[in-house]
């Protein structure tokens, strides 16, 4: 693997989750999320593998916070060779109920804030001819399934161009494609364990996925889906008429 991994999100979740595995692997690593405490609990964690741990508190939706990790992405001096693109949160499905500001805000940390890091880091990686970015997608960007979904569409389609584009100039881009994992991603969005309207079976845990993620952004592959049982819906889904895709992704939050 690479020498240093700047990560988003990084303070919970499936960003705390790689910062520990990639620290496991003798990476260094830049942490990079709103809340410094949480992330100097995951800085102490990654350090007792002997790394070193750069911590960044910035709010990547905050445009001096955001320019301030543009920077460091881009800074030849301290060159990062592993991007992980994982902050996000989620809305509810009726978009015709939501804030459109909070929808903007959405969209901006799903996008727009993946393609200024994806800008800041790759004219480096492709001067030094190797790198790999990982960008956190979803299943629900290959169905419908509301503002989320089409969001997580673009991290697909950008990522799928990106890796024919630059894999034979030594740098490989993923999307990783998880589906329901157990993190405290949906009570952030006010639903306490339980009450995600998930059934039991579609769970994933993040270790595991990180790990099968690595595995396929260690081969260079454009897109992972974990979990075999993924993969099967996935393929299901480009088959089915989208009003039964919909309906079905419709369950949980």
């Amino acid at each position: 693997m690479a020498r240093t991994a700047l990560i988003t999100g990084a303070s919970s979740g499936l960003g705390a989750e790689y910062a520990r595995q990639l620290a496991s692997r003798g990476m260094d690593l830049v942490l990079v999320a709103r809340d410094a405490a949480a992330l100097e609990r995951i800085a102490v964690e990654a350090r007792s593998s002997g790394v070193h741990v750069e911590v960044v508190a910035a709010d990547l939706l905050d445009a001096d916070d955001r320019k301030r990790v543009e920077v460091r992405a881009a800074d030849p001096r301290h060159p990062i060779d592993l991007l992980v693109n994982n902050a996000g949160f989620g809305l509810p499905l009726a978009f015709e109920r939501n804030d459109p500001d909070d929808e903007a805000r959405h969209l901006t940390l799903h996008v727009e804030v993946a393609m200024r890091l994806m800008r800041a880091v790759l004219p480096g990686m492709l001067e030094r001819g190797s790198g790999r970015i990982v960008n956190i997608a979803s299943v629900a960007g290959f169905v419908p399934r509301g503002t989320y979904g089409a969001a997580k569409g673009w991290l697909i389609s950008f990522s799928r161009w990106a890796n024919v584009a630059y894999r034979d100039r030594g740098v490989t881009v993923t999307a990783v494609c998880p589906g329901f994992v157990h993190t405290n991603f949906h009570e952030r969005m006010g639903l306490p364990p339980g009450e995600e309207g998930v059934p039991g079976v579609l769970w994933l845990h993040a270790p595991a996925v990180v790990r099968e993620s690595l595995r396929d952004v260690a081969r260079g592959r454009a897109v992972s889906v974990p979990s075999l049982r993924y993969k099967a819906l996935v393929a299901l889904s480009r088959v089915v008429p989208d009003g039964l895709v919909a309906a079905a992704a419709a369950r949980g939050r």
